[in-house]
């Protein structure tokens, strides 16, 4: 009997290590679930925000292809400060919290677009004297400014979404390449599924405030996802 207690206790530590490693698989597929759902719909929300933004610039601005122009240049320049302010903030603080509280606002004020957009479009538009011809420099600059005051915000906002998950879900150096090709890939497949929602589905069924209003609900989401992806980090956290 004594000699068979230390083989008892082996046999015991190997069943605890057992179930520890099965569940750190399952907490490991929890979080990396949670975070390709936050970066697909984060690249989900923008996408809507370009192709229904352009429709609802096109009413003040006219011509199509510079609204199209600004929207897209905007959009860009958005993700693009998006990314780098994301990074820098996500290496300060790796605390998923203070991206929710930014997405919460961001939702608010594409939520808020109309309600308060148009007197924004309609002060670019009406500050050019009634009767006179509008030179070509503003018909080229005015959608682009349209476009910069009431979308580049949110757009900012929620580029910062990638590289918060990628600094979160990164844990070992040697996995951040794999893992930032995961993230991205998912954000551009989000993208993607925007594109061809807003053109073939929404823009079809709905009207542009109610979209806005729903892109809006969508990002509040996305803040309580971070919310809930930095709450649970520590349980969450894959093995090392």
């Amino acid at each position: 009997m004594a000699r068979a207690a230390p083989f008892a206790k082996f046999l015991h530590a190997v069943e605890i290590g057992f179930r520890i490693s099965r569940s750190s698989v399952s907490v490991c597929f929890v979080q990396t679930a949670f975070i390709l759902a936050t970066v697909f719909l984060g690249g989900f929300a923008v996408m809507v925000l370009e192709i229904v933004g352009a429709r609802y610039l096109l009413k003040d601005f006219g011509g199509a292809f510079y609204v199209w122009t600004s929207q897209i240049g905007v959009v860009l320049v958005a993700l693009s400060a998006g990314y780098y302010v994301g990074g820098r903030l996500a290496d300060r603080s790796q605390r998923a919290d203070i991206l929710s509280w930014l997405l919460l606002c961001a939702g608010g004020i594409i939520a808020g677009i109309p309600h308060f957009a148009q007197r924004l479009l309609d002060w670019i538009v009406l500050r050019h004297p009634e009767g006179e011809v509008i030179p070509q420099f503003w018909i080229k600059v005015d959608p682009a400014l349209g476009s910069a005051v009431v979308f580049f915000l949110p757009c900012f906002v929620l580029a910062m979404i990638s590289p918060y998950m990628i600094r979160i879900a990164a844990e070992k150096l040697e996995h951040v390449g794999s893992v930032s090709g995961k993230i991205y890939a998912a954000s551009t497949v989000g993208s993607v599924a925007g594109v061809f929602v807003s053109g073939y589905f929404l823009l079809d069924r709905f009207e542009l405030g109610t979209i806005f209003r729903s892109t809006g609900l969508l990002t509040m989401l996305l803040g309580g996802l971070c919310w809930f992806i930095g709450w649970n980090r520590t349980a969450l956290k894959p093995t090392r």
